[in-house]
């Protein structure tokens, strides 16, 4: 699921990030002593031009001068919040974390901050072509194998192997539909799931040792789940999330969920009524 925020590049989120770092210390009265404005703005714009240009050395020693005016800008912030009251020390808490995250954050980094007013934000690499790394979370849905209702549902934060998130939404279906699960039918990337055969029988797609050929159409039918994720992207908000923050992330999904199973209701209501008032031929 994807966030609604731009992508991110290491010029912008830093130069954002002093900006909204001078901005808030005009608000609040805090006269720093240089707030680079002229400066980090002039050295972004070469900046994207040297990465359009693919002149990485330039590009590297432009984003190195960026990550110094941040730096500058947040020691000043420090300084001059120190005897400040409360109140004004904490409406630069959190973004002073992000910006002190910022600087010492490289291409390898592990919780890199991609949006600064999304944190939580994580990539996710899709292997697409045209798409090939995605910025939001994931998510996991439980679907009933034959109907296709969505019985459980999760924004996973943070980030998580599939396999490792396997057990807990299992557990969920089972509590909220109070029906124990004896068979699940998952992808590959669910494969080094830890949940003991007693609980829950795992099969996992492409497998063919001691599969009868009913396993076999019902671990094929496993991929009908593709197309009611299509439905909830288009129909639903399922694409773009616009909610802020874990919270939103959590809601967003529920809520795409909910709207899904009304659809398929309605759709078969809609297909019996129909079909109990045709009329018959004479």
């Amino acid at each position: 699921m994807e966030k609604n925020i731009r992508y991110p590049t290491d010029s912008s989120l830093l130069n954002k990030s002093r900006e909204k770092l001078v901005s808030i210390a005009k608000k609040t009265g805090i006269k720093l002593r240089q707030t680079y404005q002229r400066l980090g703005l002039s050295i972004k714009r070469k900046v994207d031009c040297y990465a359009h240009a693919k002149q990485y050395k330039r590009l590297s020693k432009g984003i190195k001068t960026l990550k110094t005016y941040l730096g500058r800008v947040v020691r000043d912030v420090e300084r001059s919040i120190q005897s400040s009251d409360d109140l004004i020390r904490n409406q630069f808490t959190n973004l002073l974390s992000i910006s002190k995250k910022l600087i010492n954050q490289y291409k390898k980094s592990k919780d890199k901050i991609y949006s600064i007013h999304e944190p939580s934000v994580y990539c996710v690499s899709k292997g697409k072509s045209k798409h090939p790394y995605e910025f939001g979370c994931k998510v996991q849905f439980t679907v009933t194998h034959k109907k296709g209702l969505i019985v459980s549902t999760e924004a996973i934060h943070p980030n998580a192997y599939d396999g490792h998130t396997l057990q807990k939404s299992l557990l969920q279906a089972e509590q909220l539909s109070g029906t124990k699960v004896k068979y699940a039918f998952v992808d590959k990337a669910y494969r080094g799931n830890n949940i003991p055969v007693s609980e829950c029988n795992i099969f996992i797609s492409g497998s063919k040792r001691g599969i009868t050929p009913a396993l076999k159409k019902a671990i094929k039918r496993r991929s009908s789940i593709e197309p009611h994720i299509g439905h909830m992207k288009s129909d639903g908000k399922l694409s773009v999330n616009y909610l802020k923050g874990i919270l939103g992330d959590k809601l967003n999904v529920i809520l795409c969920a909910i709207a899904h199973n009304l659809r398929l209701i309605t759709r078969k209501l809609f297909l019996t009524h129909s079909q109990s008032h045709k009329l018959k031929p004479i």
